[in-house]
């Protein structure tokens, strides 16, 4: 039987979402479904926060797919301007327009100012995320790891959040018809101003419980035993609890399972996974730490 992808006004409590992002194999917990359901229900951005690999990313992912919206993402980084994240000017295409002009004659007064024109018409304009996001409905718009980028456009970012409007001077204003689901995350690398975080719902992401990463495991990667999933998630409790330079994140715990899964693993044998660690860790002195203070010899 054909179901109707729903849309967010469908999903009616935040245990209906928890189910829908269940069925693409994320398993949010009560505390992020709720405020998930909040932001759709309300119109208003999500503000993920976590260390890196706890799954906020992936929620934006996993909510496109739940609604049938694209993902747009905006990835950002030091030296980020409005330009990069809105919208550039095809000055290649409206070059070769000019001369595919001039090839034709039209080199008068009139034809020069009907020239002009056409050069900043909408099809010469390179729709960078934000713009694709406030023309595409419905979408999913992604501004990942807005912590990277400088207070300059952070301050444009939330002009942009707080009406969906944009202003091109050659073509006008921009609304969205329909404002997209926005999902803001941050790695708290530096603080984010407080006006940005106001506009949004604001949701802290913990790494899982043991439970809950058992299960992700069991339903990500349906090969793995009970056994090893169990023994996994916690030998990764352990190595979050060593004060590593970067404890594993539920990314990394996937990866290394894979890994062993790939081996041929049924359970955490400490020398396979001593010889897989770099699955799960990603620096050197951190590996260096657990193999020196034993950490992977309890089952």
């Amino acid at each position: 039987m054909w179901h109707r992808t729903p849309r967010a006004s469908d999903i009616e409590t935040p245990g209906r979402l928890a189910e829908l992002l269940g069925e693409q194999a994320y398993l949010a917990d009560e505390g992020l479904a709720t405020a998930c359901f909040l932001a759709l229900r309300m119109g208003r951005p999500l503000f993920l926060e976590g260390e890196a690999g706890v799954g906020k990313t992936e929620l934006a992912k996993t909510l496109s797919t739940v609604l049938g919206a694209p993902l747009i993402r905006l990835q950002c980084y030091e030296g980020l301007d409005a330009a990069q994240a809105l919208y550039d000017w095809d000055f290649a295409r409206q070059l070769l327009h000019l001369k595919a002009a001039e090839a034709t004659g039209a080199t008068g007064a009139t034809d020069a100012a009907r020239l002009e024109g056409e050069l900043y018409d909408r099809r010469f304009l390179i729709a960078r995320p934000l713009l694709k996001a406030l023309e595409t409905q419905p979408s999913v718009l992604l501004v990942d790891e807005i912590d990277r980028a400088d207070d300059e456009f952070e301050a444009f970012l939330l002009e942009v959040l707080s009406d969906f409007t944009i202003s091109i001077p050659e073509l006008g204003t921009i609304s969205a018809k329909t404002p997209p689901v926005v999902v803001v995350t941050s790695n708290r690398t530096r603080d984010v101003h407080d006006a940005l975080k106001r506009r949004c719902l604001y949701h802290w992401l913990e790494h899982p419980t043991f439970e809950r990463e058992v299960a992700i495991l069991l339903r990500r990667l349906p090969e793995c035993t009970e056994t090893l999933a169990g023994q996994v998630a916690r030998a990764t409790e352990r190595l979050r609890a060593a004060g590593l330079v970067k404890p594993p994140g539920v990314a990394e715990t996937l990866d290394w399972t894979e890994a062993l899964l790939t081996l041929g693993a049924r359970d955490l044998d400490p020398g396979l996974a001593a010889a897989t660690l770099g699955a799960v860790l990603k620096y050197r002195e951190d590996q260096e730490a657990v193999l020196k203070n034993g950490l992977l010899r309890h089952g």
